[in-house]
């Protein structure tokens, strides 16, 4: 496997550090430049093994991953809607929470707050189409057996954090906490998982 995962670039909900999971929410400016210079970063490694063009490239069908996939495809020189996009590369649904910070969370719901601190990796926000990341993780499972060849994919980072527990082997509850940048380029080449 050999696998380039980008996230998307900055929202103003990101900004404001509210929870913004399967919204729809488009990139801000600074959200713009950072994919920008991703794309950059991707034409300038050295040790791709293959040209760019021969990458499949996959989204998630969200605005604000399709944009920074486009931003990214033209600024290392490809056509920028020359790529596909996948529902199972959807970021986990915070149900109702989604739209609020987790103060305002905290404000009337802070023993659910508690129980996610608890456990995060196994947490489910109430709603109906609240997820945890272990159900996200089931749906990465199913994409990753999807990979045919090299691949070039823009996601989010509740996706790009399973990933570290599936390929990383990352313990949920760590890879549920860790920062994910959107400023950088992750490579996973068979079980290896780091930043570029």
């Amino acid at each position: 496997m050999l696998l380039y995962v980008i996230r998307h670039g900055q929202t103003d909900y990101n900004l404001e550090e509210r929870l913004q999971g399967s919204r729809d929410i488009p990139l801000n400016d600074t959200g713009r430049g950072q994919a920008t210079a991703n794309g950059r970063t991707l034409a300038a490694i050295g040790d791709l093994e293959f040209p760019l063009s021969q990458f499949d490239w996959v989204s998630s069908p969200l605005g604000r991953t399709r944009e920074t996939m486009e931003l990214v495809r033209q600024a290392a020189g490809l056509e920028p809607g020359g790529y596909r996009t996948d529902p199972l590369l959807i970021e986990l649904s915070f149900g109702d929470w989604e739209g609020e910070t987790l103060d305002e969370v905290a404000a009337h719901s802070r023993d659910l707050i508690e129980q996610r601190e608890g456990g995060k990796w196994d947490f489910r926000p109430p709603g109906e189409r609240a997820e945890s990341y272990a159900l996200l993780a089931k749906r990465i499972d199913t994409f990753l057996t999807t990979l045919a060849g090299p691949t070039i994919c823009v996601a989010h980072g509740g996706v790009i954090r399973t990933l570290f527990n599936r390929i990383g082997k990352v313990p949920g509850d760590d890879a549920a906490m860790i920062d994910i940048p959107q400023d950088r380029v992750l490579k996973i080449k068979d079980d290896a998982i780091g930043w570029v």
